[in-house]
């Protein structure tokens, strides 16, 4: 029988799905600024994961997906998105109710030997994503900076490394929150270019379904980076540790709205990048894409909307290649980080002092130090990614019939449980992947 565990500091707060005590404002503070100061406070671990699945790694798997298929693959943005807000949201609801993460929920539940399999495919993944996403950090930067891309991934990997070890997690939430701006650069970008609107609104809501290889291997990687089992862990453990900052625990409204104020960023960033390759790369016959910077690159002579507009394009896409890689190789490295602490009953929390958090500390520093080395021993990370990404979407199916379990065990959710709705939703997510996993084998048969 599992026994919901509060999390540390939420004595005496509020029940499940009311809304936390605002506290006093100050006096004459004006209700523009009320209402600014209760945003800030509901933003975080959804914006912050939701911005993190548009990673470097990500955007070159968008952006093949535009080159390789133009708009054929468009309708997955807007299809995903209800999924990936129904699997996030239950991930949050678990850690906010037990106040422990998704790793020490499933070792509570399962056999160890399941969750140390799970931890060990995790892992792997994230340390390939990791590499892949130094080396497009430092590649799109040295199109801005003009200085080596390897002398960058040093200097990126150690400026992250710093901030992951060196503040506090109230602090370095509210770094990760302004990277998150970063989003903007896509939509920006995609609208310096002259757009089909209709033939794109069309692509946007009817679905394309073609039976090939290809296809299916590409729309995996696309799922596979879009609901990826790097964020299940990391939402979970970054709500525990939410709470723990707080003086009682956040609502359960203002998680979901958190949540899924992230995930619809997420996915209207994808929507753009799409678009942007679509009409761009694919529509000047550039069907290969194998980095982000690639696609920055590629941009440059293609886009010539007006004077210096494909100049324009290469920095914006570049600048948010790098912004967006600061966000989430911190993360990917965290989420690893928590796994294998929670597995194996080390002490976790970006909150611990280095001395505390030697273990947790240490996967997070191992897991950057593997990924650099990747770039800087000429093993190219970028031929495992599509891989990695495909990978990860057949990893996802167990995972969330096992978030499905847990949110909706009244023992350990209590009221909070998964209604009706999340548990369908749920389960469309578990069958379609299932499905796309099927259709990627059959197709290769």
């Amino acid at each position: 029988m599992i026994t919901p565990t509060p999390p540390a500091g939420t004595s005496g707060g509020p029940p499940p799905g009311q809304p936390e005590p605002q506290g006093r404002q100050p006096k004459g503070a004006s209700q523009p600024r009320r209402q600014w100061r209760h945003l800030l406070g509901i933003v975080g671990p959804g914006l912050i994961t939701g911005a993190a699945d548009d990673d470097p790694s990500g955007i070159a798997t968008y952006s093949q997906t535009g080159a390789q298929f133009g708009y054929g693959q468009l309708w997955t943005a807007f299809w995903l998105s209800p999924l990936l807000i129904g699997v996030q949201e239950a991930c949050g609801r678990i850690g906010n109710i037990t106040g422990q993460g998704l790793a020490r929920n499933i070792k509570n539940r399962y056999s160890l030997h399941i969750l140390r399999l799970l931890v060990i495919l995790l892992a792997a993944a994230n340390v390939i994503n990791i590499g892949a996403d130094l080396g497009a950090i430092g590649a799109a930067a040295a199109l801005v900076i003009h200085i080596p891309a390897a002398v960058l991934m040093v200097v990126f990997t150690a400026l992250i490394l710093g901030l992951e070890i060196a503040i506090s997690y109230r602090r370095y939430a509210k770094f990760l929150k302004w990277l998150t701006l970063s989003l903007l650069a896509y939509p920006i970008t995609a609208l310096l270019v002259a757009e089909p609107w209709a033939t794109i609104l069309r692509a946007t809501f009817v679905p394309n379904i073609q039976f090939s290889t290809a296809f299916f291997y590409v729309i995996i990687g696309v799922i596979g980076t879009t609901i990826s089992p790097y964020m299940f862990f990391w939402q979970t453990s970054q709500e525990v540790e939410e709470n723990a900052a707080r003086p009682a625990r956040r609502s359960l409204r203002d998680m979901r709205a958190d949540n899924a104020g992230g995930m619809v960023a997420s996915q209207l960033t994808v929507w753009f990048i799409i678009v942007l390759t679509g009409t761009v790369l694919h529509g000047a016959g550039v069907t290969d894409i194998n980095t982000a910077a690639d696609a920055a690159r590629a941009l440059e002579p293609l886009v010539k909307t007006f004077p210096h507009a494909g100049e324009i394009a290469q920095g914006l896409f570049a600048i948010g290649i790098v912004s967006l890689g600061m966000l989430a190789v911190p993360v990917l490295a965290g989420s690893t980080s928590y796994a294998l602490s929670e597995a194996r009953g080390k002490k976790e929390g970006l909150d611990l002092k280095p001395r505390q958090g030697r273990y947790f500390y240490g996967v997070i520093t191992g897991a950057m130090l593997i990924g650099l080395c990747l770039n800087l021993l000429g093993i190219n990370p970028i031929h495992f990614l599509v891989f990695s990404a495909v990978f990860n979407g057949i990893a996802a199916v167990p995972l969330i019939w096992i978030i499905n379990r847990i949110a909706s065990d009244r023992r350990a959710m209590g009221a909070a449980a998964s209604g009706w709705l999340s548990r369908t939703i749920l389960m469309i997510t578990f069958i379609g992947m299932a499905g796309s996993v099927v259709g990627l084998f059959v197709s290769t048969l």
